[in-house]
């Protein structure tokens, strides 16, 4: 199976990297002419990944229209770009595996749903769990969770993508698995303030937890499943992003907890924090399926200025209750 990828930041790297193994051809697409030139040249990625040699069998192009003749394209855009990206091109009927983490602003449609109406021929699936690029791509053990509704195609691309380190969990819950990845976003957002405001390992544990109640909540209101939910795409994925700094959505959190401005700590970045964008996105959906978010609405509350202390202070006044998830 030839894999494509589009996108050659460090994700979509360390993803071409994984599915190299092996000596098998892989072809990356990137925007970045200096992108496309350090990986065919010299087999690295200087601007996003440059602590790991890749394989010579990753061929980088800027031209999308190449990855049609690939048998399935990992498709590891930012979410918010996503749609664009996929207009660029007709896949046909080539399966897509998304990668990217998020809810489309405007729209407030998954990564996924944005894929169907786009390129309505292709089948989907999507790819999601607890990684960072650059374990991913030194060969750290890493496991995730591949979702589609397609069976027989989700065991073929599972077996494909897997690697000796690189451990792959089918499941046919894409919603779920979708879901788990864009709200983990906002809760590591949520989990730096705490670390940047110095409130306490104490305060961390509590808003993992409630943010975990909060974000199985909304998939279940989804039509997502309670252990999709509890897995390598939800409950797993969260815990890594808010307990590190090598995680982009903590890191922001970090800043503003700090008393930083969300402009500024956005405005300096190279890569994206998807979490900033699906925040407001969220607390609109979550109203729309009648779902209480405290702790995502008062991650969009401090994105929006509000100071941290007050907005600490309202989350801890708020009535108390019973804890039933």
């Amino acid at each position: 199976m030839r894999i494509g990828v589009i996108g050659g930041g460090a994700w979509g790297t360390a993803l071409a990297q994984v599915a190299a193994q092996d000596g098998a051809p892989v072809t990356l697409w990137a925007r970045e002419a200096e992108v496309v030139a350090s990986i065919n040249e010299r087999h690295i990625n200087d601007l996003f990944l440059s602590s790991v040699p890749l394989s010579p069998t990753i061929v980088a192009t800027d031209d999308i229209d190449v990855l049609r003749d690939a048998d399935a394209v990992l498709v590891v855009a930012p979410a918010q770009h996503v749609r664009s990206v996929l207009a660029n091109v007709d896949f046909g009927g080539t399966p897509l595996v998304l990668c990217a983490k998020g809810i489309e602003a405007g729209t407030r449609l998954l990564v996924g749903e944005i894929a169907r109406e786009v390129q309505p021929g292709s089948p989907i699936a999507v790819l999601s769990g607890p990684t960072f690029a650059h374990e991913v791509a030194a060969g750290l053990p890493t496991a995730v969770t591949l979702a589609c509704e397609d069976a027989t195609l989700g065991a073929r691309l599972a077996e494909r993508i897997a690697a000796p380190t690189f451990r792959t969990y089918a499941s046919d819950d894409v919603i779920g698995a979708e879901i788990g990845g864009a709200v983990k976003n906002v809760l590591a957002i949520g989990s730096g303030v705490v670390e940047g405001a110095r409130l306490g390992q104490n305060a961390r544990a509590a808003l993992i937890a409630r943010g975990f109640a909060e974000m199985t909540r909304f998939g279940l209101a989804r039509g997502a499943r309670a252990e999709t939910m509890a897995g390598l795409s939800g409950l797993g994925d969260l815990v890594l992003t808010c307990s590190s700094t090598s995680s982009r959505n903590f890191s922001l959190g970090l800043g503003l907890g700090e008393g930083r401005s969300a402009r500024d700590l956005l405005a300096d970045r190279r890569t994206v924090a998807e979490g900033a964008f699906t925040a407001p996105v969220l607390r609109e959906a979550a109203a729309e399926a009648g779902v209480a978010m405290p702790v995502c609405d008062a991650v969009c509350t401090l994105l929006g200025g509000a100071p941290v202390a007050d907005v600490i202070g309202a989350l801890l006044a708020r009535p108390l209750r019973e804890e039933r998830g």
